[in-house]
């Protein structure tokens, strides 16, 4: 049987694919133009690996966090945040002047395009609450993050070979725009009734310790995973880690609830005292 969605449906699916197609394409389509920002930029081998690993570690950074502001202040108002924000960071990025300024725009870059990545989820999931149509919603969202990731090294070359470097960030600005009218004119606003409140510190030490595990993997080849530095790195990881379960046992409304893997155990043993 044949799935048809409302024109509405079609819209919130453009604006969603169309904001999942430009995150696979930063992270995939930025490689190919590595020789290229060498030479314009006279960027070394670490200040390139920087403008990899800064998008990746921020992204990290930020995925649990995104859930939880959505559910308190809205999915299509953080969603319509997380786009704006790209674009506004994508375009930082085509017109830096030095590595550093990319490296620094890469890394705002990753904090939306992580914000988008989860307002993506959670549009789809509060628009098409059918099964055959949530199934085909996100049948054509993981294809479309699939072309981003898998065609990118050949739109990046060919943006590069016919335009410049440059335009590899900014095309991300005219589609930014384009998913922001989709998303302004198609998407519901929703929010969990039970958010009233933010685990600030949850919140906090999650994404710290998440940041540093990212940046202890990311750059632990340069400093060494066993050094006093990537080993203290670690350390505060875990340590913000333990802060955060404790957060979640005092908070009013945690983050994450869990209770969900509490086995209830008194059923278990009373048909074993029965046996």
């Amino acid at each position: 049987m044949s799935v048809v969605l409302t024109h509405r449906g079609v819209v919130v699916l453009f604006a969603v694919g169309l904001s999942c197609l430009m995150f696979g394409l930063e992270i995939s389509s930025i490689p190919s133009i590595l020789p290229t920002l060498e030479q314009v930029l006279h960027a070394d081998f670490k200040q390139l690996q920087w403008v990899m690993n800064a998008y990746t570690i921020a992204v990290t950074t930020v995925l649990m966090a995104t859930g939880t502001l959505a559910d308190r202040y809205g999915r299509k108002r953080i969603f319509f945040i997380s786009i704006a924000a790209f674009g506004l960071a994508s375009l930082m990025c085509g017109v830096a002047e030095n590595v550093t300024m990319l490296i620094v725009a890469r890394f705002l870059q990753g904090l939306s395009g992580g914000a988008m990545l989860i307002g993506q989820v959670a549009v789809l999931s509060y628009e098409f609450k059918g099964g055959r149509e949530r199934a085909l919603a996100f049948g054509w969202w993981g294809i479309i993050f699939g072309i981003g990731l898998g065609f990118g090294p050949i739109v990046g070359g060919g943006i590069v070979a016919i335009l410049s470097w440059k335009w590899v960030f900014l095309v991300h600005v005219l589609l930014s725009v384009i998913a922001l009218v989709l998303t302004v004119t198609g998407v519901h606003e929703s929010k969990d009734p039970k958010a009233n409140s933010l685990d600030i510190a949850g919140i906090l030490t999650l994404s710290l310790s998440v940041f540093c595990l990212a940046f202890y993997i990311t750059q632990g080849p340069d400093f060494g995973f066993g050094s006093p530095t990537g080993l203290a790195i670690l350390g505060v990881s875990i340590a913000s880690f333990i802060a955060f379960l404790m957060a979640e046992k005092v908070s009013a409304r945690p983050m994450f609830d869990f209770s969900v893997f509490r086995v209830r155990l008194s059923p278990v043993l009373s048909s074993v005292r029965l046996q």
